[in-house]
């Protein structure tokens, strides 16, 4: 991951990225995982991304360390909040509101609410992993314990609201944050999802859209 940053920087086409690992399980662990690591690319458009995951040099050095590779293609289309400083989405005109939704939220957590926050993290992993709305969900981040982020796809925005809003852990683990402040900096953004790339331990994961559906 380290090596791969000076190329990340030299990728045409390449606005804003980001270098993550993971934790343990289906991510929302502190305890990292040292196999499966993830890359945000915001590219100036389809082409450009479709083109460069396979031709550019950083991308090409991850796919021949990977035994398998796994990219979503997404258009934002909300945002709000900053990630290292600036607003990294150029949030698109939404014409439908129909279709497969992902989120992703990113926080700085502050030092003094970090024991708090990982000691909601479990409830909130357990409810959303026994949710069959969800396609595929994992915790991912920057800095092991204090830069964190959360990705999702649901089969639609309604049913993705339908889990923010209910009461549980982790509503109320939202009401925690803001009342606490735990976050020294925040992004949430939604996105429409467009397409898929590779698999995920053998699958594809936006089938399951398909049969929810």
């Amino acid at each position: 991951m380290g090596l791969a940053r000076r190329h990340m920087r030299h990728t045409k086409g390449l606005s804003f990225w980001k270098l993550c690992g993971s934790g343990t399980g289906q991510g929302f662990t502190p305890v990292p995982n040292t196999g499966v690591y993830a890359i945000l690319g915001v590219w100036a458009d389809l082409a450009t991304a479709r083109r460069q995951i396979v031709e550019a040099r950083g991308y090409q050095a991850f796919r021949g360390a990977a035994c398998e590779c796994w990219t979503v293609f997404l258009t934002p289309i909300s945002a709000r909040g900053t990630w290292s400083g600036v607003a990294p989405f150029d949030v698109q005109k939404c014409t439908t509101q129909q279709g497969p939704i992902a989120a992703l939220t990113r926080a700085t957590v502050r030092p003094s609410k970090a024991l708090r926050f990982w000691k909601r993290v479990p409830d909130i992993s357990s409810v959303i992993g026994a949710d069959r709305s969800v396609a595929f969900k994992i915790g991912i981040g920057e800095v092991p314990l204090m830069q964190q982020v959360t990705f999702s796809i649901w089969p639609d925005s309604d049913s993705m609201a339908e889990f923010a809003r209910r009461d549980g852990p982790h509503a109320r683990a939202i009401r925690a944050v803001r009342e606490g402040d735990w976050f020294r900096e925040e992004l949430y953004a939604r996105f429409h999802v467009l397409s898929d790339d590779g698999t995920w331990h053998g699958e594809k994961p936006l089938k399951k859209l398909e049969f929810a559906a």
